[in-house]
């Protein structure tokens, strides 16, 4: 697929998502965070797929909002200095997410479709 990373940077784009998925789970649990807290927010950022009703512009654009590091980043930096623990453990949560997607390849959506991602095709057409 046209715009999609292969080969080793694809590889090594997958482990920098496990890394951030584990390094999020274990801040969270360094802080204490709820793990009820985070079954109930750790596929939060999926209902972004309703999105997709829309358009797949509408979704690709949602779903891509939603799944880049840059917002929970900004939040966890906030909440720190903020002192606000909910909003440390919402934002790595949302970091956990997106690192798990990373590693198992699910990336950031072209408008074509749902399946064509920056890591390459997924679903049934792969």
């Amino acid at each position: 697929m046209p715009g999609a990373v292969v080969g080793a940077p694809k590889l090594l784009l997958r482990l920098e998502g496990l890394a951030i998925a584990m390094g999020a789970v274990f801040l969270y649990a360094r802080l204490g965070g709820s793990w009820a807290l985070f079954a109930l927010l750790l596929l939060a950022p999926d209902l972004t797929f309703f999105a997709y009703l829309f358009s797949p512009r509408a979704g690709a654009a949602v779903y891509d909002a939603a799944h880049t590091t840059l917002g929970p980043l900004g939040v966890l930096a906030a909440a720190a200095w903020l002192g606000s623990p909910l909003g440390e453990h919402i934002a790595l949560i949302f970091l956990a997410h997106i690192g798990f997607d990373r590693a198992l390849a699910y990336g950031l959506k072209y408008p074509s479709a749902f399946g064509d991602t920056h890591l390459g095709r997924i679903g049934r057409q792969a």
